[in-house]
Order: structure tokens, then sequence, then C-alpha cells
């Protein structure tokens, strides 16, 4: 794939923090156009996201460099380069729903109204962020044979070279971007707060869990699963209590 997106003189602009960065965008505008369905203002959107993506980015970094840190021992000035790729998504929704939690209360703002505005969002984010892990060949498969396979040659990515490889990153963009349809198409099926919320933690954490299979990089171990797979069942299951909690009394 395309590591660098742009390298002209002393311009250098990487893939991966480009499309990181259109992610928080789109994220935003859909945010906001969710906002007023919840009779909120949009014009909060801007203000809150800017903890969040703070906050997304250094849990996610925290998560990556966890689960493996040997890379960063000899040189951990590497760690502040996420730019280039290596971000573990579910570190940073840990770490952005803290961070809003403790905003949007500071702020007298109703936190589940602004997680269900939000939800949607997020997976907005997911689809069009993953395509930055795609580009920067983070987040690569195991090696299969698959005709959809892809091959990474570009000699700074950070896949195993010309090796057949499941296209996980595309796996997870698609599963936000279904994620984010139905989130929005059944917005007035969900009507107690928070359940929506909810909702998008069991979608999210299933996908992950199913996708953790076929990825290839390390990701910690916990008997047959991963590190990933663990959070995500423990996540799963608190949006599962969401749904159902929420959904016994509506507006709640």
């Amino acid at each position: 794939m395309h590591p660098i997106l742009i390298d002209i003189g002393p311009l250098t602009i990487h893939s991966y923090g480009f499309f990181i960065a259109l992610a928080f965008v789109l994220g935003m505008r859909v945010a906001m156009h969710e906002a007023p369905h919840y009779g909120l203002n949009p014009q909060f959107v801007p203000d809150l996201s800017f903890y969040l993506i703070i906050s997304a980015i250094a849990g996610s970094r925290l998560l990556y460099v966890l689960l493996d840190p040997r890379p960063f021992l000899n040189d951990p000035l590497l760690i502040l380069q996420f730019w280039k790729g290596g971000l573990v998504f579910v570190g940073g929704v840990v770490a952005a729903v803290a961070t809003a939690w403790a905003v949007i209360r500071i702020k007298g703002q109703p936190f589940w109204k602004w997680a269900d505005a939000f939800a949607p969002a997020i997976a907005a984010g997911q689809f069009l962020g993953r395509i930055g892990c795609l580009m920067a060949g983070c987040c690569y498969g195991k090696p299969t044979s698959l005709p959809w396979a892809v091959t990474f040659t570009h000699p700074k990515s950070l896949a195993p070279l010309h090796i057949p490889l499941h296209p996980t990153q595309v796996y997870h963009s698609l599963a936000g971007l279904v994620t984010c349809i139905a989130l929005l198409l059944l917005r007035s099926k969900l009507p107690g707060y928070g359940q929506r919320f909810g909702l998008f933690l069991v979608l999210f954490t299933l996908f992950r869990f199913g996708i953790e299979f076929f990825r290839g990089d390390f990701r910690g171990a916990v008997g047959p699963f991963s590190l990933t797979q663990v959070a995500a069942g423990i996540i799963f299951f608190l949006g599962l209590a969401l749904l159902w909690r929420k959904g016994r009394t509506a507006h709640a």
C-alpha cells in the first residue's frame, strides 16, 4: 500500500495520520447531525470532540504499546509517532468514554443522550480510519490464499511484505460502516437513553471478536483468545446490560 501519502521536500504526510484526521472530522459531522434528535446543542460537539480526540489517541496508542512494548524499548520516542500507524481501537473507545463521562458531567450535560448521539459517529470514524490502517499496513491479517488477499510491497509498510494476507483492515472498515448504518436506521427503535450506545458496543465487539481470528499481528494471548478478544467480551456484556436496563424504562 502507500504509508506515505505526500513526500515533497520537508513536507511529509503519512497516510495513516491523514485518514485518522478525516475519521475524526467525519465523526464530528455525524455527531452534530444526530445531536438535535436528542434535544442537544450540536455546537457542543466540537468542544467535546477536542477532549475525545486527545483521549482516544492516547488510549489507543497506550494499549498498542502495552500489547507489545519490545519495539519501543530501544527508542521510547517512537511511542509518540502514532501518525505512522499503531492505534488499538478498543483502547481508544475505553479512554474516550471515560473522558466523555468526566467532561459531560462537569459541563452539566446528559451523558446517555450524548453517548447515543456519538454512537454512530464512532462507527463512522472506524469506517474511515481503518482505511489509514490499510494504507500503513498496521492491523494486518494472517496469510491466506483467498482471492481478496492483499500483498504489501512498500518497504515502510508495517505489514509483512510480499505475503498474501487477510485484508483485516477492510473487514474492520466494513464492520464500522455496517454498524453506523444500523445505528442510524434503528434510532427510533431504541427509545431508552443509552440503548443506542449499548447496541453500538454489542455490534462493535461482535465484529471485533470475530475479526480477531484473522489478525496476524501480535495481540497478546489469554489461552486461545487475544487480549483484545477478552476486552471485547467484557464490553459486549456491558452493551447488553445497557440494552436491557435502559429498555425497561424508556427515556430513563
